[in-house]
């Protein structure tokens, strides 16, 4: 600025009012200049117009003193105006220098910046629009400005560049997603409020599609949606809700597979209302999309699951994480099951990796109040755009067993997400049986565990899965002889040794026979399931005193409860722990005795008229062996008296403990309850039931003077005279005798097995008293 001639056509005069401290003085200046632009407009002069702008721009508003600096934004605003509608053919040289001053130490030039640029933009209208990236990127700094002045000026701009936006339709919106896309995960309040009002204008315009690129910019909007300040948070939430009113009315024109995982990572916030807003999300994605969603449903469950069990402070999102979970399983149909991975199928973005969709999801924290988001209609019915439903998509059943295996094994998962998970898991039996198997290996020991449960809801669903598993006609493999996993297996056939004249029967094959004793309707897990139930019993003693009666009688509803204990029965025998076969066998006898559940298998029982009765007699025997008191009520309710009245005999032999004499207690009084009504009639018929009461007398005998003892007593002399009780009629058999001819068993054989099992029995406790007694021998020393 030393030599005059390099600022001409500026004269002396102009340049020193530019440069005045005084603003009156530079806005004379600015005036000279603007009639000097006028005049080379009039001459069409381009080279001097731009000479004018450069010196402005140069010399002036990139100066290193700040009144030249104001002096150079009131100049460069007065050639915009001198040039009018031709100002657009230099925009780029009156733009650059104005918005380089935004960044100005001094908050009074960066004011003078904002109003010249104001002045430029209001000539220039649409002509703006191709620099519109740098004007954002400018008013979206002066928005978070300290300076209140400087503030409010850049929202006068920030207006007036809305006002042009919205009524052109030149606006160039592939150009201006990608700095939408950087500017939106600013932490700052005031620029996370200039772009959620930009994009609330964006919306407004009809020429703007902005739902075309909602994938770029949604993961940054659900981030904004938890800012500290209410009124922000309030604008967030109106831009989400015009954005889902428009995915309703246009779902053709979505792309839902680019912005599902984006909600997944959403719908698993520490804040509730973003939590709560991408599940509302999520649920309409599922009802709009269809199966466009599955291949995203192991990352789905993971954000889903965990929420079904809030408590009722998270009350709304607990009801919309439910609807999403339910239209989400509606979504898997028995056609998955046959696709083949093989086969083309939709192409979409790969699901969230096992790191993402697995995490552990953050711990939820009551916040504020939640908005009031739509969470009324819960219930609505399914809407599949016809569209979706025809395109093929792969279920990545691996992933969802994944996740649901993760919520089933993770203990700090609450009671509804594991009924959720369980509920799952039979959906996908039911429907994909054939890959659902490809699991069951690594599935089973966890749903074993899951009987351990402290609800009786879980153990009911984890019971209905593990009914369906080991029935499933999919489940059964081609030998016949379980799965292959040998470590739950015990080794070698497991055979039913029913006495040599013993009825036989005539369906089965000794192959049936081997590997478990279940119908058709049973597969090749059944019998595994019923080792390792076993196995779960004996290693958790207090699982099978709370939990095991209501277990196998819930079984017993969900399968056949022959086969159940005609296969319990069977391992039992092969039990080398004998206190646990006892026990075992004393709860099962009592579900049989006691459970309404079986009644129709106490009636085939009692009348022994089959060769498939007889042989479950047979088998159950053997393993009831392992109680004497049991085996007795076996023969009480088969009407083997004789039998019944033979092994009591033998009770002479046996050691007789206290706990012998309370199960003989308990027999007594299992025998006045209904379950044996027909016992207690046939003490009427005393010709034909000597062996009943001579049993009777039996246990009567074994008793000490107590109150069952005075119990029998007293039903004993109950018992009629045989002589009061003749009738004319003697030629008839009675049918005691003919169902004993008829059930050909070899009792003599049975009496045997008896008392080789109770001999093991008794060195079993002489073996544990004799280590007792050495254990306080070393004590004592």
């Amino acid at each position: 600025m030393n030599a005059e001639r390099d600022l001409s056509p500026l004269t002396p005069g102009v340049v020193r009012a530019l440069t005045d401290k005084l603003y009156e003085k530079r806005k004379v200046a600015a005036l000279e200049i603007e009639k000097l632009v006028r005049e080379f407009v009039a001459q069409n002069n381009t080279s001097q117009i731009k000479h004018v702008i450069q010196i402005l721009s140069q010399e002036f508003a990139l100066s290193q003193h700040p009144h030249s600096r104001k002096g150079g934004l009131i100049g460069l605003a007065a050639c915009s105006i001198a040039l009018g509608k031709d100002s657009g053919l230099y925009l780029k040289e009156l733009i650059e220098p104005v918005l380089t001053c935004f960044n100005d130490a001094d908050s009074r030039l960066r004011y003078y910046a904002c109003e010249a640029l104001y002045n430029i933009v209001k000539v220039a209208r649409g002509s703006v629009l191709p620099h519109f990236n740098v004007l954002f990127d400018g008013l979206s700094k002066l928005a978070a400005d300290p300076d209140p002045n400087v503030k409010s000026g850049s929202e006068l701009l920030d207006r007036l560049l809305k006002d042009i936006v919205t009524e052109s339709n030149q606006f160039d919106l592939v150009g201006f997603i990608p700095l939408l896309r950087e500017r939106i995960y600013s932490n700052n309040q005031y620029a996370r409020q200039f772009i959620i009002s930009w994009i609330l204008v964006l919306e407004s315009v009809p020429d703007i599609n902005l739902l075309d690129y909602l994938p770029e910019i949604l993961d940054g909007l659900f981030q904004i949606l938890g800012d500290n300040s209410k009124e922000i948070r309030k604008m967030c939430e109106v831009a989400l809700g015009e954005f889902l009113k428009e995915i309703k009315k246009n779902p053709s024109s979505v792309k839902f597979a680019e912005m599902a995982n984006i909600l997944v990572i959403h719908c698993q916030a520490a804040d509730d209302l973003i939590q709560l807003t991408a599940m509302c999300w999520m649920r309409e994605f599922i009802q709009l999309a269809g199966r466009v969603m599955l291949p995203y449903s192991s990352g789905i469950l993971t954000a889903v699951l965990p929420c079904l069990s809030y408590d009722d402070r998270k009350k709304n999102i607990k009801e919309v994480a439910n609807v999403c979970n339910q239209s989400l399983m509606k979504l898997v149909i028995p056609e998955d099951d046959e696709m083949d991975e093989a086969k083309p199928s939709m192409t979409a973005p790969a699901e969230p990796t096992s790191e993402e969709s697995l995490s552990k999801p953050e711990s939820v924290t009551t916040g504020e109040s939640q908005s009031e988001l739509d969470v009324t209609a819960l219930n609505k019915p399914l809407c599949f755009p016809y569209s979706c439903e025809r395109i093929q998509v792969t279920l990545n059943l691996d992933g969802i067993v994944q996740v649901l295996d993760y919520h089933l094994s993770d203990t700090s998962i609450g009671m509804m997400t594991r009924i959720a998970v369980l509920k799952w898991l039979y959906h996908l039996y039911i429907k994909t049986p054939r890959k659902m198997f490809r699991h069951t290996d690594s599935l089973f020991p966890i749903l074993l565990r899951t009987l351990s449960d402290e609800s009786d809801e879980v153990i009911l669903k984890d019971l209905e899965l593990l009914a369906e598993i080991a029935s499933s006609p999919a489940g059964q493999t081609e030998e016949g002889h379980g799965p292959s996993d040998g470590s739950d297996v015990r080794p070698g056939p497991v055979e039913l040794h029913v006495p040599a004249r013993a009825g036989q029967l005539s369906s089965s094959s000794t192959k049936g026979l081997e590997c478990s004793p279940s119908t058709p309707t049973m597969n090749s897990y059944f019998y595994k399931f019923m080792i390792n139930l076993l196995k779960r019993f004996s290693s958790e003693r207090k699982l099978l005193e709370t939990r095991g009666a209501f277990i196998i009688r819930q079984l017993c509803l969900l399968l056949n409860a022959e086969n159940i204990f005609h296969s319990m029965a069977d391992i039992l025998l092969r039990e080398e722990d004998l206190k646990f076969a006892s026990t075992m066998v004393h709860t099962l006898n009592t579900i049989l005795l006691t459970s309404s559940e079986l009644f129709q298998l106490r009636n085939q029982l009692k009348d022994l008229k089959t060769p498939e009765s007889r042989n479950l007699f047979c088998c159950l025997y053997r393993s009831w062996c392992h109680n004497p008191v049991t085996t007795v009520s076996l023969c009480f309710l088969t009407q083997n008296y004789k039998h019944a009245y033979d092994l009591i005999q033998k009770f002479g032999d046996l050691e007789v403990t206290v706990d012998f004499l309370t199960e003989v207690d308990k027999l007594v009084q299992l025998i006045e309850c209904p379950i044996f009504t027909y016992l207690r009639l046939q003490l009427l018929d005393v010709k034909n039931n000597p062996y009943l009461i001579k049993a009777l007398y039996g246990l009567l005998m074994l008793l000490p003077q107590s109150s069952a003892f005075q119990l029998l007593s007293h039903r004993l002399q109950c018992v009629p005279n045989p002589e009061l009780m003749q009738t004319t009629d003697n030629t008839k058999p009675s049918t005691s005798s003919k169902r004993t001819a008829a059930s050909n068993i070899d009792y003599t054989e049975l009496l045997q097995h008896f008392e080789k099992v109770q001999n093991k029995h008794l060195e079993a406790r002489h073996q544990r008293a004799g280590r007792a007694e050495q254990l306080d021998r070393r004590v004592v020393l």
